[in-house]
């Protein structure tokens, strides 16, 4: 399950910085929830045009909550982990929640400050999601 992190505290020192860029290294190579849903209630595919980012999400929704979440992609290390944690943290929890999912909250589950063309890589799986809430609702 996803570690809750606090946003005030990204990457300040050096041993936390160093953690965080392993956990992120960790989730690019060893994706949680890589995939394809076949037959699914929610699928949204966004890119980065700056970079060439994919992230395309999957979700099963059951009673209205997310019962099952994946995602497929490609782009740099910055994206993939991001879509990775994110879809941890997204399991189990009802789309009202997910709906509320803040850009603030995925940049703390990566953990290290990034300047703004690299926030772009890391919002882009929020971003997806936020596009396949939109008919949902």
């Amino acid at each position: 399950m996803a570690e809750t992190l606090d946003p005030n505290h990204l990457g300040s020192g050096k041993e936390d910085e160093e953690l965080y860029r392993e956990n992120i290294l960790d989730h690019y190579r060893n994706p949680r929830n890589f995939g394809k849903i076949q037959q699914c209630s929610l699928q949204q595919k966004e890119t980065n045009p700056t970079c060439g980012d994919e992230i395309e999400l999957f979700i099963n929704l059951q009673q209205g909550k997310a019962a099952e979440v994946k995602f497929f992609g490609r782009g740099c290390a910055i994206s993939q982990a991001a879509a990775s944690m994110l879809t941890e943290h997204m399991k189990g929890k009802p789309i009202e929640e997910l709906q509320k999912i803040s850009p603030d909250e995925v940049l703390a589950m990566l953990g290290i400050q990034l300047g703004f063309i690299r926030k772009r890589c890391g919002l882009l799986c929020l971003k997806t999601l936020q596009k396949g809430l939109q008919g949902e609702t």
